[in-house]
């Protein structure tokens, strides 16, 4: 790692072997619930079963809800501006105060230590649209993000997969961490490999790439009746979109998943912004991408060291909670609505996260 500048260099490339990248085992129960095991003599398994089931689906579908708040109008405001708020909004901020409003607090916190930004994309530096695939973010966000990398060392970590958010934000000089972590690249531009192509870091679920494909088709045909569902392979997830449906469907979205993950043990769900994720049940996770970063690009040291991760979704409180136990670097959430988290500040919405970017550059180089 050339640590002259804020760009990430490796100097020997990483091999990984697939079995070490599937090598991560973790002791979460899988989600599916096989039969047998728990029966006692006399009972009707049968109707056990279908029990289960109902408890599965009605606990998916209260996450489902919890997870996806109703859309709120869009705020046009600048940063720094304060609009009236409603009250829990406004406790909550009390709590979990604006980034921007503590900038100072934040920078000047960091004299002399060395800084590196994390960023979700989706709701960070994209707005939440109805269409997936329409996600993209402005010329002046990606030129703000382009400006950060120049000063610090810079990642992507999305549940989108890595392939897809890195066309979205079509920046060379960042790390990219996709399918939530779980799929962690450089960019050849940077280290000396050949031409066009990239060095995998790490893949820890390089094992479950078949059963990922199997599940994304299997998901794909059971969601086909569904108006507005929208399945999105992200190679080592998938994402089971449910924004465009009805919400008297949901439940029906949240059976059908639970029926097709019956076949998977070995997969599992989370909930984000109207979205369910089928995930591989290894210890792995935006966090673990967040520490297995700082480390290879050679900033694990807590002292002098100053992470800073900006997410907007559920995932994204994994990273929180990692720097939160670390005692070091800062989780801001970007929330127009008051929500539990480990996230030490706030934004309300990517046109904030722009401003905290632009300010954070512009703090840099008048420290210079």
């Amino acid at each position: 790692m050339d640590m002259s500048t804020s760009s990430p260099v490796i100097t020997d490339p990483v091999s990984i072997s697939p079995p070490l990248l599937g090598s991560l085992t973790s002791n979460l129960m899988p989600f599916s619930v096989m039969s047998g095991g728990c029966s006692s003599p006399g009972m009707n398994v049968s109707a056990s079963r279908r029990t289960i089931e109902e408890v599965l689906v009605n606990g998916l579908l209260d996450a489902m809800k919890s997870s996806s708040p109703r859309k709120k109008h869009n705020l046009a405001f600048s940063p720094g501006d304060s609009p009236d708020e409603d009250p829990a909004y406004t406790a909550w901020m009390s709590k979990c105060p604006s980034a921007l409003t503590f900038f100072k607090q934040i920078v000047a916190n960091a004299q002399g230590r060395k800084i590196a930004v994390f960023l979700d994309y989706d709701g960070t530096l994209s707005p939440i649209v109805d269409d997936p695939d329409k996600a993209f973010m402005s010329p002046a966000m990606r030129a703000a993000v382009r400006n950060v990398a120049k000063y610090f060392p810079t990642a992507i970590v999305s549940g989108r997969s890595r392939k897809k958010v890195s066309e979205f934000v079509k920046l060379k000089e960042l790390y990219y961490a996709g399918s939530h972590g779980m799929d962690i690249v450089t960019s050849a531009a940077e280290h000396n490999t050949e031409k066009g192509k990239e060095a995998n870091l790490f893949q820890p679920a390089f094992e479950f790439l078949p059963m990922i494909d199997e599940v994304s088709k299997s998901l794909l045909e059971a969601t086909s009746g569904i108006e507005g569902a929208n399945v999105e392979n992200n190679k080592f997830c998938v994402s089971v979109h449910y924004r465009n449906v009805a919400e008297k469907d949901w439940e029906v979205v949240a059976r059908l998943v639970n029926e097709v993950l019956e076949a998977f043990p070995r997969l599992k769900v989370t909930n984000g912004r109207m979205v369910l994720e089928v995930r591989p049940v290894i210890d792995w996770d935006k966090g673990k991408a967040v520490e297995f970063l700082l480390q290879s690009l050679g900033l694990n040291d807590s002292e002098n060291v100053i992470p800073i991760y900006i997410g907007d979704d559920r995932t994204d409180e994994d990273a929180f909670k990692v720097l939160r136990e670390r005692n070091c670097g800062y989780g801001i959430l970007v929330s127009q609505v008051p929500k539990d988290t480990e996230a030490l500040y706030s934004l309300r919405d990517p046109s904030e996260v722009m401003g905290f970017l632009n300010a954070l550059v512009r703090w840099k180089k008048h420290s210079l």
